[in-house]
């Protein structure tokens, strides 16, 4: 780990582009789009899935959104996308010509996501249900964000499950549910294959893919100021990434 402010900008894409076969992997909220009040409350470009189509042409499809959301709500807010997707928290994972790769995301247990909603309840928290899991978001209360880790933390460990930490947010998923095993399972597909991979996001969730990205050769950008991370670079807001990525 270390300190993002000492972490320098990227190369450009052209110039990563020009040494070997690249694959971006981009996370979705708080990097293609700005972080809102609420998960509905974003606002997407309204061309994102023709600029990431046009993107993903360039790489010659070695491009995928890789997000916490389930790959339905996001299209519901950009329309149908023609990248690959891996979303909720990548156990759900497409590639980009629709076809499903893996069993799909573990639904939540019943007496899990019940405790969850009383737990939301109780604190005035929103609770926000997922296929592949619950979220307690607590941006409205953040004075209550370490009651709600802890409570979290508590509730997946007694059912198996893991707790996953992100800006004002704590989810429960599946314990196998993570961004790097994601690009991992994407890395071993074409065309994606051989490349070297690029993982750009800004939560604690993305520093799974950061870590694979660099262990295959690739690297992490942080979008963001976040303290620690496992990323090589930084893109200090989500216009600078738009810019970056030429959308």
């Amino acid at each position: 780990m270390q300190s993002a402010l000492a972490l320098g900008a990227p190369p450009s894409l052209a110039t990563l582009l020009k040494g070997q076969d690249t694959s971006l992997f981009l996370d979705f909220d708080g990097t293609l789009v700005e972080l809102a009040e609420g998960p509905d409350a974003i606002e997407p470009l309204s061309d994102l899935a023709e600029r990431l189509a046009r993107l993903s042409g360039r790489l010659e499809g070695r491009c995928a959104v890789v997000s916490g959301r389930s790959i339905t709500d996001i299209e519901r807010h950009t329309g149908p996308l023609s990248v690959a997707m891996a979303g909720s928290h990548g156990s759900d994972i497409r590639t980009g010509g629709g076809e499903a790769l893996g069993n799909g995301p573990a639904q939540i247990p019943p007496e899990i996501e019940q405790r969850l909603r009383e737990f939301a309840v109780s604190e005035g928290l929103d609770y926000e249900h997922k296929p592949h899991g619950g979220a307690l978001h607590y941006r409205r209360n953040p004075d209550k964000g370490a009651r709600a880790h802890e409570f979290a933390e508590t509730l997946a460990a007694e059912h198996g499950w893991a707790a996953q930490s992100g800006k004002c947010v704590v989810e429960l998923v599946a314990g196998d549910a993570n961004k790097g095993a994601a690009v991992s399972a994407l890395m071993q597909t074409a065309p994606f294959a051989g490349s070297r991979p690029i993982f750009v996001g800004d939560d604690l969730t993305d520093e799974a893919g950061f870590k694979v990205c660099d262990a295959l050769g690739g690297a992490g950008i942080l979008v963001g100021d976040r303290e620690e991370t496992c990323a090589t670079y930084r893109l200090k807001t989500v216009t600078m990434v738009h810019e970056w990525l030429e959308l």
